[in-house]
């Protein structure tokens, strides 16, 4: 890895403006690029987290290409887009999830809001408020990249999981996603989860190269180093693509597989370091 790594400037997004602090009881999980298992992490954590007896939400939060629907077997008859429209109440948007977690639905397409107005933050913001107070967590589960509708929804987060995998195009993005958030939103911890690893210790271990790649070349302020925390390796698993293909829940088609172990010790983890800091 090199500094060939950090986004472009030219055509870069402008910074969003981002609330003054992020919100409690909020966990952002995103990446840098699509297709690395993050809506499939985002799913099977919420029911990691659930069957730990916590009360959890996934807000689908990928406005434009949203799939959360897809990976839970899910055909809801109100979305959150009518939410935002004001066809229907926040209450009637939630829906209870295979895994025994709620969700808040996109419905795809949604173009009107792939571009961060200050209708569609007004609007995010007022449905984060209405939903913070009824759950112990809530994830975010954002598109990929670093759009300023991405970058708004990573900064109501009190904390951020990124998701990659081994291949280089992932590890690309993922050090120019973490080199914005640390830029635009001054992030001084960004938490790793590394996705279909072949052997046991490769997710550390490229957590440690990225961590050597952003000490060496992302400028901060004194005193503001960036910490990278590795929270789990998601072993590569046949079980997880015959979940996905049958869209059931990894942890409730195979419990037992090495992938669903993983999960229920990212939970664990999350639970025992993440929630401490965000409630």
């Amino acid at each position: 890895m090199s500094d060939a790594m950090a986004p472009p400037a030219a055509g870069a997004p402008a910074p969003p403006t981002v609330p003054l602090k992020p919100l409690g009881k909020v966990l952002a999980v995103t990446s840098g690029k699509g297709g690395v298992g993050k809506t499939f992490v985002s799913a099977n954590l919420a029911a990691a987290l659930a069957k730990r007896g916590l009360r959890v939400l996934v807000l689908d939060a990928d406005l434009g290409l949203a799939n959360l629907d897809v990976v839970l077997n899910l055909y809801p008859k109100v979305t959150l887009h009518d939410v935002f429209t004001g066809k229907a109440k926040l209450e009637d948007a939630i829906v209870r999830a295979p895994g025994g977690f709620s969700v808040l639905l996109a419905g795809s397409g949604m173009v009107e809001y792939s571009r961060l107005t200050p209708e569609v933050r007004d609007d995010f913001l007022r449905i984060m408020s209405g939903l913070i107070p009824h759950y112990d967590i809530v994830l975010l589960d954002t598109g990929a990249g670093i759009s300023d509708v991405v970058l708004f929804a990573v900064s109501l987060a009190s904390e951020v999981i990124v998701v990659a995998t081994p291949e280089p195009t992932s590890l690309t993005d993922a050090y120019a996603t973490i080199k914005v958030l640390v830029g635009q939103q001054k992030r001084q911890t960004i938490r790793m989860v590394i996705n279909q690893t072949a052997r046991l210790g490769d997710g550390r271990a490229i957590t440690v190269q990225l961590q050597q790649v952003l000490d060496r070349f992302v400028t901060t302020e004194p005193g503001r180093a960036i910490r990278l925390v590795h929270m789990g390796d998601i072993p590569a698993d046949p079980a997880v693509r015959q979940a996905i293909m049958r869209r059931q829940l990894l942890l409730q088609s195979s419990p037992g597989s090495p992938a669903a172990l993983a999960i229920s010790q990212l939970a664990q983890k999350v639970e025992d370091t993440v929630i401490p800091r965000i409630s």
